[in-house]
């Protein structure tokens, strides 16, 4: 037998929210349109069912001819989101696809039929329900006064002169009134859902926007790894060379490669967390492309690392996309190799012709290592996303004795 009791609070939980009597405004604000054209036909100083009928039917037109302007939707939902939704997202102002699906409810134009249809449904149904929820409301309000004593004179549904002898109900019609407000609050929000909800194109594009903010993501982690990896690295291996050469002159080499190449490894922090900030918006050309490659390579071989490199093409003429992660992905190759074979030679091939980019990475596997398991690691992975991305193919693994990065990027 306890077991209702605590059911009760949870009952009167919703009264004491703020936005159980918005939502209530919200829905009886509908029944302005109707009752004032019932004053005008067919008059309502002595209404009958008949009357509200007319009254309520009437204005359906000229409601659904005003849903058509796609403006309407836009008010619609800024209203529906103020009102019916508590939290930050019920005041969102405009702004994306995405910030407009907030709470389920769109604050954007009708854009299609389908979205005017849907929006003159969602304001023939408030004018109706706001209409019934007014009637209902005023109607057991005037029975608690009778309930209590009061006479009322001019009731606005039939007589309520049985009720006059019958005072313990009086809290009745209070308590039916507050389950009314409560009960057409939440009815209101699901069909506010329903019909202001986004479109199918709306979520589409929130579902693009979302997936473009995750590969920028994705793309800015990897330029991360690539960059920090390479300065990091090259820093680690020219400072063990230096401390074992014993040579001053070395030592002031390394020290001369480990500060170019966190100056540049600095560089590109700042830029990547300046897109992070979106404070300042740089080209994509910003980002370095194969054509300097050079750079890399004098970096590797500042480190000990004994490059031979070959380039066959014109690199200043590669796509933009293409020189960019085509450079990343050399990077990563030649960090892969100071890292984990240490200064050892390293085969560097690179051939551009009309239709595709070939970037070949090989370096011997240092004696008792065993070799790593192909595909393994975040920045091999990386290589291999960068290259799918533009629609080529990456390869790594061991072969005839070196372990090999082998990239093939179309250009056309």
């Amino acid at each position: 037998m306890p077991a209702p009791l605590p059911l009760l609070p949870s009952l009167l939980r919703p009264l004491v929210r703020a936005v159980t009597y918005t939502r209530w405004l919200h829905l009886v604000i509908g029944a302005i349109v109707p009752l004032a054209g019932g004053l005008i036909y067919p008059g309502l100083s002595d209404p009958g069912p008949l009357d509200w009928l007319i009254a309520a039917v009437l204005p359906v037109p000229l409601v659904a001819a005003a849903a058509l302007i796609p403006s309407a939707r836009r008010a619609e939902g800024l209203q529906a989101r103020l009102m019916l939704f508590p939290g930050k997202h019920a005041r969102v102002r405009g702004g994306t696809a995405a910030d407009d699906a907030a709470g389920g409810i769109s604050a954007s134009p009708s854009a299609s039929w389908t979205d005017r249809g849907r929006t003159a449904l969602w304001m023939v149904f408030r004018m109706e329900a706001g209409l019934m929820a007014w009637l209902l409301s005023i109607w057991l309000l005037q029975c608690a006064l009778v309930l209590s004593g009061v006479s009322v004179e001019e009731p606005v549904m039939g007589s309520l002169t049985p009720l006059a002898s019958a005072r313990a109900l009086a809290p009745l019609p209070v308590l039916a009134l507050l389950a009314l407000v409560v009960a057409g609050g939440r009815l209101e929000t699901r069909v506010a859902r329903l019909l202001l909800g986004p479109s199918v194109k709306e979520r589409m594009a929130a579902l693009e926007d979302r997936t473009e903010r995750l590969l920028e993501r994705n793309r800015i982690a990897r330029e991360l790894h690539d960059s920090l990896g390479h300065a990091l690295t090259l820093a680690v291996v020219q400072a063990g060379a230096a401390r074992a050469a014993g040579d001053p002159e070395f030592t002031d080499r390394a020290l001369a490669t480990i500060e170019e190449t966190g100056r540049a490894a600095l560089e590109d922090l700042e830029r990547v967390l300046l897109l992070l900030r979106e404070t300042v918006r740089r080209p994509a050309g910003a980002s370095p492309g194969l054509d300097e490659a050079a750079r890399l390579l004098d970096s590797a071989r500042s480190s000990g690392a004994r490059v031979e490199a070959e380039i066959t093409g014109t690199l200043e003429d590669l796509p933009g996309p293409v020189s960019r992660e085509a450079y990343r992905m050399l990077q990563e190759a030649l960090t892969n190799a100071l890292r984990h074979a240490g200064p050892v030679p390293v085969d560097v091939r690179v051939t551009a012709d009309d239709t595709r980019l070939r970037l070949l990475v090989a370096n011997p596997v240092p004696e008792g290592r065993p070799p790593a398991v192909p595909g393994s690691g975040s920045g091999l992975r990386g290589i291999r996303e960068r290259a799918a991305l533009l629609g080529g193919e990456a390869r790594s693994g061991v072969r005839d004795g070196s372990w090999t990065v082998d990239v093939t990027l179309p250009l056309r």
